[in-house]
This record gives structure tokens, sequence and C-alpha cells, in this order.
């Protein structure tokens, strides 16, 4: 399942008790947002899309790949635009430890262990 799917299925749990609730809320057919969230967002139209996606503020973000953002990471890259370089760093170093702890966990173990040495 692609990211977006993903994100616009989180949301829909997060602010809809149900896909039904939330399709007669934007007005679209159940069966629609049922069959995007089963094969994938890709096949539905890009206005339908772009319905879904404003009705869940999830606001899209143009660069080489088509990136949707929802409040929490918009919010996130609010504030790391407001530090400074030396902080932007930081979040940097924080954020390449977490990708390895999660992509990579036996190089993250031995990165660690490795850190604990050297105290």
């Amino acid at each position: 399942m692609d990211e977006l799917t993903k994100l616009i299925k989180t949301e829909i749990k997060k602010q809809f008790r149900s896909v039904r609730q939330f399709s007669m809320y934007i007005g679209v057919p159940q069966s629609t947002i049922v069959t995007a969230l089963q094969k994938g967002i890709g096949g539905t139209s890009f206005e339908t899309i772009m319905h879904i996606c404003d009705v869940l503020d999830i606001k899209p973000v143009a660069d080489d790949k088509l990136i949707f953002l929802d409040g929490d990471n918009r919010s996130l890259l609010e504030r790391y635009s407001h530090l400074d370089a030396e902080g932007k760093k930081a979040v940097r170093a924080v954020a390449a430890l977490e990708l390895l702890r999660v992509k990579d966990p036996e190089a993250y173990l031995n990165l660690t262990k490795n850190l604990d040495a050297a105290e």
C-alpha cells in the first residue's frame, strides 16, 4: 500500500468514526473510498483525491515526488524552519539515528554499544 493511501486511512480513522461517516460527510460514495483504500488511492480520480486530502487537512508538497503532509508533519516542519543552523543540525542527527534504528536495528545496536563503550 502506498504512503498516501496509508496516510488517508489513518486520518479517516483518527478524524471520523468510520469510512461510511466520512463518505457521507464529503459526499463521495462509500464504495469509491473503500475501493481506493483497498486497492490504493492511485486509481482514484485526481479531483477526488484532492477533495479527500482537503477535508482531512492533508496538504501536498511538490518536489521530484509528490509528498502529502498531515497536520503533525506540517507542524514539525514549521517548528524546524524556526530553528537556527545548530538546532537544524541537531534535529538532522537525531532523525538519522532514528532512521537507522528503524531500518537497521542491528547496526543501530552496534553503534549505541560503541558509543556506550567510548564513555
